[in-house]
């Protein structure tokens, strides 16, 4: 069995980074609030601009998207939002005396990553030569993924930046406690 380069590149790219994030997330980091908003701006333009992109990719299918297609880019919404909320969650906030906010991501925040980008390559490996037979536009699938890691993203800043205005008014930082 031979692997080809899509394959083995972001695997090799895996194994590069994720020694380099654990070794970055071994401290508390700075948390500016009041930067926050920045990378939830930056991600919705860049993969608007991706979507954008490939859909004036002259060899990509242009048919209009069916409501499967719609629900399979909600889905990549939702399941984002869900698995954003669960990474911001795990994230340490704390404020210290001097009044900086720091921010420590946990380990398992740094699983559910590397399983979601596993799971994805997988997924995507299956599900692309699979799409037609389903009735799917591989556009809305390859979209749904983009989608997934904006909404992901997105979800994750917000409630993380929900949780360090209530630790900078003084409450503390519940982040263990999934049941409030």
């Amino acid at each position: 069995m031979t692997l080809s380069p899509q394959t083995v590149a972001p695997l090799i790219a895996l194994a590069i980074a994720l020694p380099l994030i654990l070794l970055r997330n071994r401290r508390p980091r700075t948390l500016r609030v009041q930067w926050m908003w920045v990378t939830p701006v930056l991600i919705t333009v860049l993969m608007a601009a991706a979507i954008w992109g490939a859909s004036m990719n002259p060899d990509a299918p242009h048919t209009a998207f069916h409501p499967l297609d719609w629900g399979v880019l909600a889905l990549g919404v939702i399941l984002g939002g869900v698995a954003g909320w669960w990474r911001g969650k795990m994230t340490t906030i704390e404020r210290h005396a001097d009044g900086t906010m720091k921010a420590q991501s946990s380990p398992i925040g740094l699983v559910l990553i590397v399983g979601l980008m596993l799971g994805r390559r997988a997924l995507s490996a299956w599900l692309e030569p699979h799409a037609a037979s389903m009735g799917l536009n591989l556009m809305a699938v390859a979209d749904a993924f983009l989608l997934f890691v904006a909404a992901m993203v997105i979800v994750q800043r917000v409630e993380m930046f929900i949780r360090a205005r209530r630790v900078q008014m003084g409450q503390t930082d519940s982040h263990v406690d999934l049941t409030d």
